[in-house]
């Protein structure tokens, strides 16, 4: 009698066409029967359409009959979102096997062709972490804008978007290709003079994360072990909110990364990034300043400003960390448009308001130096 073994072994020949996989390595071969020779199971279906089930229930029988087996019964079930979150997580979890495996492969035998460490002792990159009390007040525009600014200032800038449930700065700044992959080592994607990283370059559809703290850990230290950044001047990261365990890996990993908290006037939004400050303070990472996103709108017409959400509440939250108000963003949107050829949604261009006061801020950092 044929064994559940040598069923998946017949069928770890056909693949899937969205994840480019085997259907036996994506454990879409279900609910497998067998008796005498009579074998029945089900197939987790990734494309939509009759067609395509037609065809693959065609195929799975075809390839069982020519492995032997004459009575064959094959059913065929769409995917579910909780079989897509579960491919991402295996896919995921085997990325960080490789990625160790090949770690511990190169400190037996190290190349000279591996990039320096970005963390290591030698390394003379300035890191800034950008952070926030809660979600909403901007922090990942300011990151990108300050970033393009350092660059518009002739340094060389890299973003690590380690805000990895809630990644956007791919989209912020107009990003469409993926990182390529040369020397076995993560190019990442340059973008107004910006290097980038981001957890979004490496799941499909926007699917959510679902993830616990040591894994995302571990998949931020191959943001910075397995991509060649090449030579930069300052790396920016870009956090999630709050002081969840991405923060508290990045304080652990980069001692020396210090800190800009993002707020907005309104008086709670700042009480609730006091929390973020607090933790830089105990965990003794220095604060840069603080930047005041949505500070006012200005009327295009008559110049007058509406404090549409308070007033206050950077300047309160600085004099609470001891630190400085280093910027105070105008409420609006970059004016761009998408026929632009480095059109990037939330990047404000350099002689615009917001733009040059970008520019005093990347001008001040430098200046610290």
């Amino acid at each position: 009698m044929i064994s559940r073994e040598q069923v998946l072994e017949a069928l770890s020949l056909l693949q899937d066409p969205e994840y480019s996989q085997s259907l036996v390595e994506l454990q879409f071969i279900r609910d497998i029967m067998i008796k005498e020779d009579s074998v029945s199971l089900s197939i987790i279906a990734s494309r939509e359409g009759e067609e395509y089930a037609a065809s693959l229930k065609e195929q799975a029988v075809q390839t069982l009959r020519s492995a032997g087996i004459a009575d064959v019964h094959v059913r065929i079930r769409a995917i579910s979102d909780f079989d897509r979150k579960e491919v991402i997580k295996r896919n995921a979890a085997a990325s960080i096997a490789q990625s160790q495996a090949k770690q511990q492969h190169q400190h037996a035998a190290p190349s000279p062709a591996v990039p320096s460490n970005l963390l290591g002792p030698e390394s003379q990159v300035k890191f800034i972490a950008i952070a926030s009390g809660k979600g909403g007040v901007g922090k990942s525009t300011v990151t990108v804008n300050l970033a393009v600014a350092l660059a518009r200032q002739g340094k060389r800038v890299g973003i690590m978007d380690a805000d990895i449930y809630g990644f956007s700065i791919p989209d912020m700044m107009g990003i469409e290709e993926r990182p390529q992959l040369v020397d076995e080592r993560i190019i990442p994607v340059e973008r107004h003079g910006v290097k980038v990283i981001s957890m979004g370059f490496f799941v499909e559809d926007n699917a959510p994360i679902i993830w616990r703290g040591p894994m995302l850990g571990k998949m931020l230290k191959n943001f910075f072990n397995e991509v060649n950044w090449g030579e930069l001047d300052y790396m920016l990261l870009d956090l999630p909110p709050g002081t969840g365990d991405i923060a508290l890996d990045v304080h652990q990993m980069i001692p020396q990364s210090k800190e800009i908290i993002v707020t907005t006037p309104h008086a709670t939004a700042a009480f609730v990034a006091a929390r973020a400050g607090a933790m830089a303070v105990h965990t003794n990472h220095e604060i840069l300043g603080v930047v005041e996103n949505m500070s006012y709108y200005e009327c295009s017409k008559c110049g007058n400003r509406d404090y549409v959400f308070g007033r206050g509440g950077g300047g309160k939250l600085a004099e609470e960390l001891h630190t400085k108000l280093l910027a105070q963003i105008p409420l609006g949107a970059p004016d761009n448009h998408p026929s632009e050829p480095d059109y990037a949604p939330s990047i404000y261009k350099a002689d615009s308001t917001a733009g040059q006061i970008y520019l005093s801020v990347a001008e001040e950092l430098i200046n610290r130096e």
